[in-house]
């Protein structure tokens, strides 16, 4: 009989590293294509570091082709091994990090989309104090949809995010942070935007919606949402901006974007004092993660620019 082959010989390298986070990125993004972007590498290039990979532990990863991607069970345990490792490695660099008195590390961040200006800078004066203490912490922020925050922080692909939830999540910390004024808006070619006598709430029925967040089943802030004719959907603001001002729906987006996009004479605001109302934007963390001393900084840092 045969010596049983050993999977992985000798010590894991740098390149065994490289190969497991870009095989963890590419799991969490849910194939190569979609894991492109983060990873800024070609799809050629994500796959031939997977069939590195594959060969390197004698192990079929994932299936991917028409039928799309996938893991093998082998794949699964690999990924919940490779998140073990790299929570690990992360754990021993906070333990130096102690030691010496200096933060390595990589912090990711996940923020809700067109953040900026709803805040006045403080997210701005977060960044500025957490560089000037982690000076050698990589920063990455990636943008996504609110509820997109919420999932990428319970998969663990982020450390922080910033996002719109009124949810309590039992595995989650969260911080309040500021808000911001929603407004439902009609465009120049709409038949609401040139009346000058008052609207009716059944009248609003008459027309069509822009499905978001907070027109969805069982998320509506008010009543009469639960009647509106919803007939499109678009959870991210600009896309749902662009059927708005097509002048054929009916829709909300944060008054501050509509400033910013300098669209006050495009758009006007309908019934404010009526469906009007205001999004809470909060920080969120793991009760328990590995990189807990960066996120703990970062978590200062908030708390002292939000006071």
């Amino acid at each position: 009989m045969g010596r049983r082959k050993v999977a992985l010989s000798g010590q894991l390298a740098d390149m065994d590293l490289r190969l497991l986070k870009v095989f963890k990125v590419v799991v969490e993004c849910g194939g190569f294509t979609p894991a492109e972007i983060q990873l800024n590498l070609a799809n050629s290039t994500i796959s031939n570091y997977i069939s590195d990979l594959e060969k390197r532990l004698d192990m079929r990863l994932c299936e991917r082709g028409r039928a799309g991607f996938s893991l093998t069970e082998q794949g699964q345990t690999v990924y919940s091994a490779t998140l073990e490792l790299l929570g690990a490695l992360d754990q021993f660099k906070n333990t130096i990090n102690q030691s010496h008195n200096r933060i390595l590390g990589d912090l990711h961040l996940g923020f809700a989309e067109h953040m900026l200006g709803a805040h006045n800078s403080s997210i701005l004066k977060v960044l500025d104090r957490f560089s000037v203490k982690a000076p050698d912490v990589r920063i990455r922020i990636s943008t996504m949809s609110s509820d997109d925050v919420i999932s990428a922080l319970l998969n663990q692909q982020v450390d922080i995010g910033i996002t719109v939830t009124n949810q309590p999540y039992p595995e989650l910390t969260n911080m309040k942070l500021f808000e911001e004024d929603m407004r439902l808006y009609c465009a120049q070619d709409h038949p609401l935007f040139s009346r000058t006598d008052e609207i009716s709430a059944a009248e609003l029925r008459q027309y069509r919606f822009v499905e978001s967040p907070r027109l969805m089943p069982g998320r509506e802030v008010h009543p009469d949402m639960k009647l509106w004719h919803k007939q499109a959907c678009a959870h991210h603001q600009e896309a749902r901006a662009t059927l708005i001002l097509s002048g054929h729906y009916l829709g909300f987006l944060p008054h501050h974007l509509v400033q910013n996009w300098r669209l006050e004479k495009a758009l006007r605001p309908l019934l404010t004092e009526q469906y009007g109302y205001t999004n809470t934007f909060r920080a969120l963390w793991r009760k328990r993660h590995s990189n807990q001393l960066i996120i703990q900084l970062f978590t200062d840092c908030l708390t002292e620019s939000v006071s």
